[in-house]
């Protein structure tokens, strides 16, 4: 793996992980084309969810921090036996929906062998397909405006399907920031409530993935070359913070259904090839 390759997995990674179209089936694609679909690009591939995680902590380090800090005072209620349910403010009430969605991720682990057979196959058809299943998605749930709710009258059951879709996004071609944001928009979240809890809920998402990765590859004799990990590490961050200030841009501005647009070309560009290549 050569550094021009690795800087192009970086930037591939910073852009699409918070552009909702995917970044584990754009990386899958071009792994695809380019034949690195080993145990090194695994590895890397973690460093680059882990440089758009450092993104995501220095975009939301305002909401991120008052999380942290109520988090303790919460563990001082349970402590004391205080009912943690009342007068709850906006932090508090964001830890315990991010807490609900985070739950079905649970699932992920039944699920991981599969996911990654999808994603190093020599088969893209999978992928074709589920760039356009979040290309609708995105497309109905964005046509209109009809967010009204902020996290104060975020319920339950919101954080709950949006962390089932959050689950289904593992899969490579479904977007998780693409999923996450359309369930909560079908659900009523305002845009920005919906952009912060999404971006916010990828941070135990990313560490869990992470954490996975890492046990995986530390058990074989891989050896790695630090400086491809480190350089991977800061093309992603790099561009995962400068996607994020296009998202927040984007979805003020009322083109975020225009990702449902790419989505239906990419999908269908991919679909068309996956097929053609079983002929």
């Amino acid at each position: 793996m050569n550094l021009i390759d690795v800087i192009i997995q970086g930037i591939i990674q910073g852009v699409t992980e918070f552009l909702p179209i995917s970044s584990s089936g754009h990386l899958s694609v071009y792994q695809h084309f380019f034949g690195t679909d080993d145990e090194t690009s695994l590895l890397l591939i973690v460093m680059l969810h882990i440089g758009t995680l450092c993104s995501v902590l220095v975009a939301f380090r305002k909401e991120v921090w008052g999380m942290i800090k109520e988090l303790f005072r919460l563990l001082g209620d349970i402590f004391r036996f205080r009912n943690i349910l009342e007068n709850t403010n906006e932090s508090r009430r964001m830890i315990f929906m991010v807490f609900i969605a985070t739950l079905p991720l649970a699932a992920a682990y039944f699920l991981n062998d599969f996911v990654k057979g999808i994603a190093t196959d020599d088969d893209i058809i999978i992928e074709g397909v589920c760039f356009l299943i979040t290309g609708l998605l995105l497309f109905i749930a964005f046509f209109w405006d009809r967010g009204r709710r902020d996290i104060s009258l975020m319920k339950p059951l919101d954080a709950f399907l949006v962390g089932i879709a959050q689950l289904v996004a593992i899969v490579p071609g479904i977007s998780r920031s693409g999923s996450t944001t359309a369930v909560a928009a079908l659900r009523g979240l305002k845009k920005d409530t919906l952009i912060s809890f999404s971006f916010i809920l990828s941070i135990p998402a990313i560490l869990a993935a992470s954490a996975s990765e890492i046990l995986a590859v530390s058990k074989s004799d891989l050896t790695v070359d630090l400086f491809i990990l480190a350089l991977g590490f800061v093309v992603s961050a790099v561009f995962g913070s400068l996607t994020i200030w296009l998202i927040r841009w984007l979805i003020k501005k009322d083109r975020y259904v225009f990702f449902s647009y790419y989505l239906f070309l990419v999908g269908s560009i991919t679909l068309t090839v996956g097929v053609f290549e079983h002929i």
